[in-house]
């Protein structure tokens, strides 16, 4: 008879200290290596956000239609900055409230965080990323005003291109019809000079209409009116209707 022993020895303790050892080594320059991939990843993908952030706050510059800037935001709508990053998402309450302005699925707060799952601080026209142990800002604008007091300017003639003449400045009325800055909408009415000039201040960005109403007829026409931030928009215009 033949007998055969088969060796069923298993891994002694020093061959299982040496494979940990060997895997511990390899993740740990596995994690060396991916770690700045993924820190990089982070910023790259908080930076996007703020900016599309920042887009839903004050609108795209670079969005235009038929010659005219048409994207402002929630300013543009509203009139003034949003109280938080929530009304960016959901409706506080404001009938010019045209949103959502930021993309939230399914209840989601993932747009108020950034990629380390830390909350922005939002205060004024400044947005900040703190998740990282460092701080990563965006500031949507340089000063606060040049989103809310803008100026409007220009001067009207009537379809002869005529001036009104201080006999018939007082017969006219212009109003600039723009969001009040709490979820309505307000109208600022003044007469042009005798030479038809006139001027608005105080004005949030966006677009807005600007009516003008020959008091002792009644005839109103209304134009379309772009305000940009931090200038002077001027605008001439021409009533369709022979006046005085």
């Amino acid at each position: 008879m033949i007998i055969i022993f088969y060796n069923k020895r298993g891994f002694t303790m020093i061959e299982l200290v040496l494979v940990i050892a060997i895997i511990g080594i390899i993740t740990s320059v596995a994690t060396v290596k991916l770690f700045p991939s993924l820190e990089n990843s982070r910023f790259e993908v908080t930076k996007a956000e703020m900016q599309s952030l920042a887009f839903a706050i004050v609108g795209n510059p670079d969005v235009y239609t038929n010659g005219a800037r048409s994207d402002f935001g929630y300013v543009g709508d509203i009139g003034s900055l949003p109280p938080n990053l929530d009304a960016l998402a959901s409706n506080p309450g404001y009938s010019t409230w045209d949103g959502p302005y930021i993309k939230a699925d399914f209840g989601s707060n993932d747009f108020k965080q950034d990629a380390w799952e830390v909350d922005y601080i939002y205060s004024d026209s400044l947005l900040r990323s703190t998740g990282s142990g460092s701080n990563i800002d965006k500031l949507f604008v340089s000063r606060f005003s040049d989103l809310i007091s803008n100026s409007v300017s220009g001067y009207l003639l009537d379809a002869n291109s005529e001036m009104p003449g201080i006999v018939y400045n007082d017969s006219i009325s212009i109003g600039l019809i723009y969001p009040d800055g709490s979820g309505g909408v307000t109208t600022t009415s003044i007469s042009p000079s005798a030479n038809g000039d006139f001027a608005f201040s105080g004005i949030p960005v966006g677009n807005h209409i600007l009516r003008v109403i020959y008091i002792p007829d009644t005839d109103t026409a209304d134009f379309s009116l772009c305000v940009m931030p931090a200038r002077d928009t001027k605008i001439e215009i021409l009533f369709p209707a022979d006046l005085w």
